[in-house]
């Protein structure tokens, strides 16, 4: 189960495990951007390349707008996977 919170701040909280049954969630709420956006996946205990994926629309989406994308608190594991893919050239990420 995800679940992706909202701030006021410009942030988006994402917990939970983010794989493709939670894909057309994901996909919904992140239509809802369009500004630059903070997500913070301090919550995050997996995903998978479905979640990559829609990470990687989402941010496509928003570049073309002259926006970004930044992800917050990775965990070890997590962070792992986007370094051996090569995402962490492709995200901003802190």
């Amino acid at each position: 189960m995800l679940t992706i919170e909202f701030t006021d701040a410009g942030i988006v909280h994402l917990e939970g495990r983010f794989d493709a049954s939670q894909e057309q969630k994901a996909l919904e709420a992140f239509a809802r951007i369009d500004t630059s956006v903070q997500v913070d996946c301090r919550g995050l205990e997996y995903i998978s390349s479905v979640g990559i994926g829609a990470l990687l629309f989402t941010q496509k989406r928003l570049n073309d707008m002259g926006h970004r994308l930044k992800l917050l608190h990775l965990n070890p594991h997590i962070m792992e996977i986007f370094r051996l893919a090569g995402f962490d050239a492709i995200f901003e990420i802190e």
